[in-house]
């Protein structure tokens, strides 16, 4: 919702704050992999500190007595609950080379016509595949599982290159880490960015990645804090406020722009360009949600230069306009 770099393929708007899907219900089968669905249940399911406002009901639904992973889970309601929920997340599926449940592909359906928000995490996108609901479509899972998805369901157009896909009412992620990535984005177009930071701390994850980042990049992500980006990272998020180039981030790293851009790929997938007009975004979102600054201040401190600059790139990120974002986050 955030960086350019989130492609859509229907535009997303900011819900009315009265009618946010609150009550979330969470699929439980047999078969289910453990983490997406402890990953969503804690998300959604755990009030943080200092938000207000009323958090999400959460509810697990299945069958009476469901195995996930190595653990026995006891559902709060049966899979017909699904069609009475505002929000449904689907956690992913260890056997996708077998047809999903017939049962739960019903109620998934069911809740989709009844209006609910459905949420694949990683190879729960079959269920949603097998139910239609994305055919027509992108998607996206896990890598590994990508070209048996778009071989199985022909009507899904597959992206096999980003963490989620936010199609408006219909979302799916990729695996593991991306389904965290996908339920914070959730937050974040529910309460707003600064919730979605506060859920981010208490989690200890990054706050926002965007959905058109790459899933797998050929070099990998440097493990130690010494790499080139480790000092221009913060150095750049001091300068928000001053017109950057390439070459301005090149000299500070002392690097080319050249083997910049290769590092920017390696360690956030995306631009340098694209990189810094996110954070600028995010300043300017934050600064909405926490001040009574005006659009020309936020404008120049997140540095746009310019109301109309910052009203075109934050209408184009976003969704919205700076004043209609604000009246509905202002914390």
């Amino acid at each position: 919702m955030i960086a350019t770099s989130v492609r859509k393929d229907a535009p997303h708007t900011i819900p009315d704050m009265a009618v946010v899907p609150r009550s979330v219900a969470i699929a439980a089968t047999d078969g289910m992999l453990h983490f997406e669905l402890a990953l969503a249940y804690e998300v959604f399911g755990s009030p943080p500190d200092a938000v207000p406002g009323p958090w999400y009901d959460v509810k697990v639904c299945g069958r009476r007595s469901v195995r996930v992973g190595r653990f026995l889970l006891e559902p709060d309601g049966d899979l017909a609950d699904l069609a009475r929920a505002g929000t449904v997340i689907v956690p992913a599926l260890a056997d996708v080379d077998a047809d999903p449940p017939a049962d739960l592909v019903a109620a998934v359906g069911v809740a989709h016509r009844a209006g609910a928000r459905v949420v694949s995490l990683c190879t729960g996108v079959f269920v949603l595949a097998a139910a239609g609901l994305l055919d027509g479509l992108r998607a996206t899972t896990h890598w590994a599982h990508t070209g048996q998805l778009a071989a199985r369901h022909p009507r899904v157009t597959v992206d096999p290159d980003v963490l989620y896909v936010d199609n408006g009412e219909v979302l799916t992620s990729a695996g593991k880490a991306a389904a965290m990535d996908l339920c914070l984005h959730l937050v974040r177009r529910d309460h707003g960015a600064a919730v979605a930071n506060i859920v981010a701390r208490r989690l200890v994850v990054p706050p926002h990645r965007a959905g058109g980042q790459a899933q797998f990049v050929t070099t990998p992500v440097p493990v130690r804090d010494d790499h080139p980006l480790a000092d221009l990272i913060p150095w750049v998020m001091r300068q928000l406020d001053q017109p950057l180039t390439v070459a301005d981030l090149a000299r500070q790293a002392n690097l080319s722009a050249r083997h910049l851009t290769r590092q920017f790929h390696a360690v956030t997938g995306t631009t340098p360009l694209q990189w810094l007009l996110t954070q600028r975004i995010r300043r300017a979102q934050e600064m909405l949600e926490t001040t009574d600054d005006s659009v020309d201040a936020i404008a120049a401190a997140a540095g746009m230069g310019t109301a109309t600059t910052l009203r075109r790139h934050f209408q184009r990120s976003v969704g919205v306009p700076p004043d209609t974002y604000r009246r509905t986050f202002r914390l």
